[in-house]
């Protein structure tokens, strides 16, 4: 199959000028709203890039399936038209399978890098399937289930308001984008490219992710050379669950990048 002409994503670009880049990358099925938690602090000690995956958002949906690579070429050019030459990279789910592409195809433009919420291989029968039932009936068909996998029992519970905040943004996906993001999940299989990484790396998991077990986050701990491994009580959308834990976590690791006082 070839490899899909590059889009102009969608961004938001903010903080100070001078201080160094940190992108945050949203996983399936949202917006770089996701990280609004986040954002306020991040934003105050680095110049931070949140943008929308191809087929999510307000950026472009080509027509599926989506590469992996597709993806990855998509931050890549975002980059390169905003001037920036080298970053921190935060992605989280399909967000972390573009920061393990970006880090091993183009290491000199990933500074530190944090995976969170992300295997090295998902299910691909999984989301085969549901690439095809969206597809057929629609975002709304599956919308349950992927809240049910974003939130614990007692966060959904606790914070009704939240999670139907997040199945709007999930509800508002376009069929194409988010079954192309499925096939491009089906399809990513990183682990032969982990050893590769050179940038330092946290790795953050949900204890109670199961669509990103913490035994997959073990496996990119432990292929990826010295990367750091910890695990937030959570589910898969542990950055909403559990943001000031982790945005603490983030900032520990980015504080060397921080603190070149560029």
């Amino acid at each position: 199959m070839t490899q899909q002409a590059v889009v102009e994503l969608n961004h938001v670009l903010e903080g100070p000028e001078d201080a160094p880049v940190l992108v945050l990358s949203n996983s399936l099925g949202s917006t770089l709203g996701m990280w609004d938690d986040q954002a306020p602090v991040l934003r105050e000690r680095f110049r931070l890039l949140r943008y929308d995956q191809r087929g999510h958002g307000d950026s472009p949906v080509p027509s599926g399936p989506y590469k992996i690579e597709d993806l990855g070429r998509d931050a890549l050019t975002l980059l390169d038209r905003l001037e920036i030459e080298n970053a921190s990279f935060c992605g989280l789910s399909i967000g972390g399978l573009v920061g393990m592409w970006l880090a091993s195809e183009a290491p000199g433009r990933v500074e530190r890098l944090v995976l969170c919420c992300t295997a090295a291989r998902f299910d691909p029968e999984m989301y085969d399937a549901r690439a095809s039932k969206v597809r057929a009936e629609g975002v709304g068909s599956i919308a349950d289930v992927v809240l049910e996998r974003w939130f614990t029992p007692q966060f959904r519970a606790a914070r009704p308001e939240t999670v139907e905040s997040a199945g709007s943004m999930l509800l508002g996906t376009p069929v194409e984008g988010y079954a192309g993001c499925c096939e491009a999940l089906r399809d990513a299989d990183m682990r032969s490219r982990l050893r590769e990484i050179r940038a330092p790396t946290l790795v953050i998991a949900g204890a109670e992710d199961p669509a990103a077990t913490v035994d997959q986050a073990e496996e990119i701990r432990d292929s990826i050379p010295e990367a750091r491994l910890v695990v937030i009580e959570a589910a898969h959308l542990a950055n909403i669950e559990q943001p000031e834990a982790m945005t603490l976590e983030i900032l520990e690791h980015l504080e060397p990048v921080e603190g070149d006082g560029r």
